[in-house]
Formats: C-alpha cells, structure tokens, sequence
C-alpha cells in the first residue's frame, strides 16, 4: 500500500490486575458505500474478543470478514487482501512478531479466494511488550493499492500483565500419589481468598492454580458440579458460560505431567440467599474424578435475591378459561462467538423469513437454510443471493405452526452435552437488544409446548414428582410471562437456563416421553394464592427444612412458609439451593411413598389453590 508514512504508535500505559485482555472493537465504518467494489463486515474475532497475554508472550489472533462488496478478494497478485495498522497509518506496532510481513503488515487473508458473500480470515501473532500496561492497537482491512476496504477497520485493546500471584496456599486432603486410580491434586492457587458479593446471584469470575499430585498425566481435565440425585433440578450457581449444565469449563491442551501446575478459569453465579457459602467443584480428568478432591470457594453475599414478587402485572391471565395458552418467549441463545455471531436455520417444514415490521423477505423450501446476523445497527441474511441487509430483527417463522426449525452451526455436544439440543418448536427470532448490548436468539411457542422441552429432572422419576415439578415450572413461566419483569427489556420473559428454568427444545422433548405425558395430563394447572398466579420457587434438595422467604430474601410471601423434610434430614442431605419452596429430592421422596402431584404442592406451598387456566 502506498500513502501516509506516520509510524508513531500510540499506547495507553495503565495498572495492572491479572492476565491480559483483548477487546476487538465494532468496524466504525462497515455501512460506508462499497470503494471500487469492496465492502467486509466484520463477523467474529478469537476467543470472542478475548486473550490473556503474560510480558513477553505470543499468541494467536483471529479475526474473520465476510465479503460484502461485489469485487472478488484474494492472498496474492494484485490487489491482494491484507491488513496494516492504521490510526495513524503503517506506524509500527509494538506487539509485532518475526512472523509478520513487516512491522505496519502482519498477514495476509488465509483463504486464496473470498468471492462476493463468502469470508476471508485474517490470522496473525500478537507478541506483547515487556512493559505492563494497557494499550491499542488499530488495524485495517486492505486491498493492495487498491483501497482500504469500507467496513475493514478495528482495534484491539490489550493489557499486558505479570502472571497472577498466589494469594492463598491450600492444603485440601487430597489422594496419595500411590492411589490405585494414580490421580490426585493439591490447589495452590486462588485469585481470592473469599468472594464477597452484595448481591445473590450476580456473576464471579474466578482462577484456580491446581498441582497434579498424582503420578499419571492429565489429559482432559474439567470442573464440574458434584453428583447429585438424579432429582437435582439445578445448580443454582450455574452461568451461561458454562459448558453443560454440569461442566464449567474444560481444558484440552497438552497433558499436565505429574508435578505440573494447571489453571483453570471460569465464572459462576453466586448463591442467592444472602449469608456465607462454601461452593465446591470437584475436578475430572479424562472421566474420572480425582478422589477426595474439591474446588471449594468461600462466598459471602450480603443481600439476597428475592425474585420481583411486587412487580405490577402487566398481562393478567383471566382467572376463568376457556382462552388461548400463554406465548411464551424463551431466549435461548447469545448470538456470539461460540456461533461466529451468526445463526445458521432451517426448518423442517416449508417456512417464512420474516421481518420485525412484518415484511415477507423470503420463502424458502423445508431444509433450506438462511445465516443471518446483527452488526452495526443492521440485521443481514443470506437467503443464497447473498448478504441482504434490514433495520428490523428477524424472525424465522415455519408455516406448520409448532413445527420443528434447526439452528445448524450450534451444536451442544462441543460443551460437553449428550445431544446437540439445537431443535425448537415454532419462531425463532434474531434480535439485538440495546438494554445489555447483546443478540439473543428467541424461540416464541406456545406454553405446554415449551414445559415439554424442559431438562428440569430426569425421564426415569416418579411421575407423580414429575406433575408437581412441571406444575411449579408452569407457574413460574405464567408468573413472569404475566409481569414481563425478568427479562422485559431484551424482549422475552425467561431465559432457557438455570437462572429461570433449564430448557432444551425438541431433542429433549422426543427424548422425555415420560415427563410429555406429565405435560400433557397437568395441562393448564397453575397453581394460586388467592385469586393471582402465585410465584413457585424450587431448588435441588434440603437439609431437612426448607425455609420462610424472608428468612432468605426478606418481606413476606404468605405461601412460602418453612415446612420440614423428614427424608432430605434421613439422608443427612447438604443444603443445594436457595432452600425456598419446594425440595426436589423431598418431593420425589414424597412420590414415592405413594403421595399425588397436588398433594406435593400443597405440602410446599401454604394455602394455595391449583387452577386450571387454559383448555
């Protein structure tokens, strides 16, 4: 490229915390009119804008363009595609590395080709200064003097720090190394001591430094949540980057040699009454957990979490029926890049694309699939003709109603899950919120057809536990979906994880026949407190009682009063949960000493009544 030669690089030099972060800022100019042809957008970025570097060290970036002009991009000849720093132009850059073009030029596009409507990516190192600090780097898309390509422009943000300090030496008991099974650890490391939090549910990011102790390498390792019954409805610090429901993170790089360190880190949810908590992980490697091993973290918060029980209804249900079942609005995805902040669906029935101002953009056949995405103020889709752009959000929409549509390129089974639980009934719907700044994938369907995909318990439990359990899931669904308080604001009335209620779609619904059945003949029920849909709070298990609402998150709720649970104290159960309301491994007890699904709710919930409210 020619053009200005201003090589002074800029630097923003700051204190240091932990790690280092890289932050790819949105293309400021993607909507710019195409230069000679050319045009990208900028779709997804490595580690979804995310890298920690240590002084010194190199790492891999990626960061991938789709070709939204009309000229045809290539790695070599004339009017080759790369990228040069920029802001100012070709100034040197403090993070080059010997792989590097030269020092204004890091690569090249990897691909040979990147036709209109196809992607081009950009692959470089980043080699981080010795210097500590905080600083930016700004690139730019190029076509060899040609043009800088419209839409090509970001900036990533780095910090450069030491490797965190040991804050705490921890001794847990731990496995001899002349264990039979050859594993066992020893934690060394912690970011904290004890997390403090002032609210009950917010989110902590935490890092644990792990020896193995143990004579046998590792070779997948993962932290996963202990084993509950198979009752266990959730794990109330569950977060939605986690990778299943019961692994929080894993790791699959080179084998961890006896005598090695291992860090691992992840983010859960803290608990949600308000007082000190232990929380503990246990360690898994290749399958098999470390004996007498635990990732236990001191929590205390402050204030609890009460769920938004004076919130004013904003669509009350009529108390009599018959009338059309609630449309519940679940989302189910953030569009990032674990999906290349794109979705890919199809539909297995003919089906609409249509537009949030109602517009019919396309029809397409069953199995067809169309991408699409949010960027820059914009809704793009690629129907086959190549990318189309709408200022509304978009909605796929099947013309059988309660049909089944495929999110193709998300697939469950890369966190960890036995299926790839990527399958919905009815709508789904691409749409960005200004509220969190984030793209949520929606699935609108209708209510019984929604408690079918739920993963709340197991197939194989007593049915009678099954009806009470679906019955509180119901009402918890009807509760919000009358106040839109949870989740007004980005547009639908729960999310599909265990900060509302796990939910799965088709795939576990075609798996579930048992807890189908369970939907269908409580159909309807809801369960009240005089006259209004009465909030249902239920977790895991107890340790022999459950309590009063206020004793946990203050105020009083007349029907979630304490009630014992004689079987949870039998077992000599830990409390797993909030321990308001209803006990999953007592009600499944209860069941299975022969007692009814109502009879279950009425025992949990003080002088309640159980309503049917729709046909």
């Amino acid at each position: 490229m020619e053009g200005a030669l201003s090589r002074n690089a800029m630097r923003i030099v700051v204190a240091v915390l932990l790690g280092a972060f890289v932050a790819v800022s949105a293309p400021t100019t993607a909507l710019a009119a195409p230069l000679k042809g050319y045009e990208a957008l900028q779709v997804s970025s490595s580690g979804s804008g995310k890298l920690t570097l240590a002084p010194g060290e190199t790492k891999d970036f990626t960061i991938t363009f789709k070709n939204i002009g009309t000229a045809s991009w290539a790695n070599m000849g004339p009017g080759y595609v790369s990228v040069y720093t920029y802001g100012p132009k070709y100034r040197a850059s403090l993070f080059q590395d010997l792989s590097w073009k030269s020092s204004t030029q890091p690569s090249v596009m990897r691909e040979q080709t990147a036709r209109a409507g196809e992607t081009g990516t950009i692959s470089f190192k980043l080699k981080a200064p010795k210097v500590t600090g905080e600083y930016q780097e700004t690139f730019n898309l190029a076509a060899e003097d040609v043009a800088w390509i419209p839409g090509g422009l970001f900036t990533v943000k780095i910090v450069v720090a030491q490797t965190p300090k040991a804050e705490l030496l921890v001794v847990p008991p731990t496995q001899s190394p002349s264990s039979p099974t050859g594993l066992s650890a020893l934690t060394l490391i912690r970011s904290q001591k004890k997390v403090l939090v002032s609210k009950g549910g917010d989110a902590v990011t935490y890092t644990v430094g792990i020896k193995n102790t143990g004579t046998l390498a590792w070779k997948r390792r993962e932290l996963r949540v202990p084993s509950v019954s198979a009752a266990s409805v959730r794990n109330e610090t569950m977060n939605g980057s986690w990778l299943s429901t019961s692994v929080l993170v894993a790791n699959a790089g080179a084998d961890v040699a006896p005598g090695a360190l291992e860090y691992f880190t992840f983010t859960f949810n803290a608990p949600r009454a308000a007082g000190t908590h232990v929380v503990k992980y246990a360690l898994v490697v290749d399958d098999q957990a470390v004996p007498d091993y635990w990732v236990d973290i001191p929590v205390e918060v402050t204030s609890g979490s009460p769920e938004a029980f004076n919130v004013p209804i904003v669509q009350e249900i009529p108390e009599t029926f018959p009338m059309q079942e609630p449309m519940l609005r679940v989302g189910i995805l953030i569009v990032d890049g674990e999906t290349n902040n794109e979705v890919k669906v199809s539909c297995e029935t003919a089906w609409k694309l249509m537009g949030g101002d109602g517009a019919l953009l396309a029809e397409l056949p069953a199995g067809k699939p169309v991408t699409a995405l949010y960027k820059q103020s914009r809704y793009w889709f690629d129907r086959g003709n190549g990318f189309e752009k709408t200022p509304h959000f978009l909605r796929f929409v099947p013309n059988e109603p309660n049909a089944v549509c495929t999110v193709e390129n998300w697939d469950r089974r890369n966190r960890g899950a036995d299926r790839p639980y990527n399958r919905y009934r009815n709508v789904l719907e691409l749409r960005y919120n200004d509220a969190k700044t984030r793209t949520w994938l929606i699935n609108e369907l209708p209510m019984e057809w929604y408690l079918k995909g739920l993963g709340e318990t197991s197939n194989v439990s007593h049915m009678e536990y099954q009806k009470a359990l679906v019955t509180a899931a119901r009402t918890y669904a009807t509760y919000h979906f009358e106040r839109g308080t949870k989740r007004g604001p980005e547009f639908f009335h729960i999310t599909g994880y265990a900060d509302d209620q796990v939910y799965r779609g088709y795939d576990q619904e075609a798996n579930s026949p048992r807890i189908v059945r369970s939907v269908e003949e409580t159909r309807g029920q809801v369960v009240t407190y005089e006259g209004r849909t009465a909030i249902t709070p239920y977790f895991s298990r107890s340790a022999g009682r459950t309590y009063d609402w206020g004793e946990v998150w203050g105020g009083d709720v007349p029907w979630v009063k304490g009630v014992a649970c004689p079987c949870d104290k039998e077992k000599g159960y830990n409390l797993w949960g909030h321990g308001i309301g209803m006990s999953a491994t007592e009600a499944l007890c209860m069941a299975n000493r022969g007692q009814g699904w109502e009879q279950i709710l009425h025992y949990f919930y003080t002088n309640i009544a159980i309503l049917k409210r729709w046909k």
